[in-house]
């Protein structure tokens, strides 16, 4: 059994050209709802951008991974800027449980979130991944950004992004298929 299997915090691929990656994370339901949609909430683990909640509607995400370490900050990889901005639109959206929008041009997101007990399970979904060069990228991306998800939610201080990116980056060639 592969490590993959054992911890559930990796992603795994329904197909070649989608990602699936998982989180428990304390509820309420809305308030994880909150911090998908509220852009200065979002902003604390992955990107701000304000977002009109309706199927059809544009929005522009910005990621500034820089700020998302509570404490020192690995230095950025090579080839990432300080800021990076994508237009997207959103899909579809059942508040409190389901969001979906464009990942640039091509791609798609989804975040499912079940209620199970006190806790939410969400889920996101990347579908349309290009190739395995992006595909390790995202996974990485998500997986990192996750977990910072996961450290705010908690009250924890947020892990060095762009450490623990490079980290799962280099897991990540190993665990998915080439």
């Amino acid at each position: 059994m592969n490590d993959m299997a054992v911890r559930n915090d990796y992603g795994t691929l329904s197909d070649p050209t989608t990602l699936m990656i998982r989180r428990v994370l304390p509820g309420p339901i809305e308030r994880i709802w909150s911090y998908l949609t509220d852009s200065e909430l979002r902003a604390k683990w992955l990107a701000s951008g304000d977002m009109r909640l309706a199927a059809g509607e544009s929005f522009e995400l910005t990621w500034r991974n820089d700020r998302l370490a509570d404490g020192p900050a690995t230095p950025r990889p090579e080839g990432f800027g300080e800021e990076h901005s994508m237009k997207s639109r959103i899909v579809e959206v059942e508040p409190p449980r389901r969001l979906v929008f464009t990942w640039g041009e091509q791609a798609e997101v989804t975040f499912t979130l079940i209620e199970k007990g006190s806790e939410v399970i969400l889920t996101v979904t990347h579908r349309r991944v290009a190739d395995r060069a992006v595909l390790l990228m995202v996974s990485a991306g998500w997986h990192a950004h996750l977990d910072v998800l996961a450290a705010v939610v908690a009250g924890k201080p947020r892990p060095d992004f762009w450490a623990r990116w490079a980290h799962l980056k280099t897991e990540y060639e190993t665990l998915l298929p080439a």
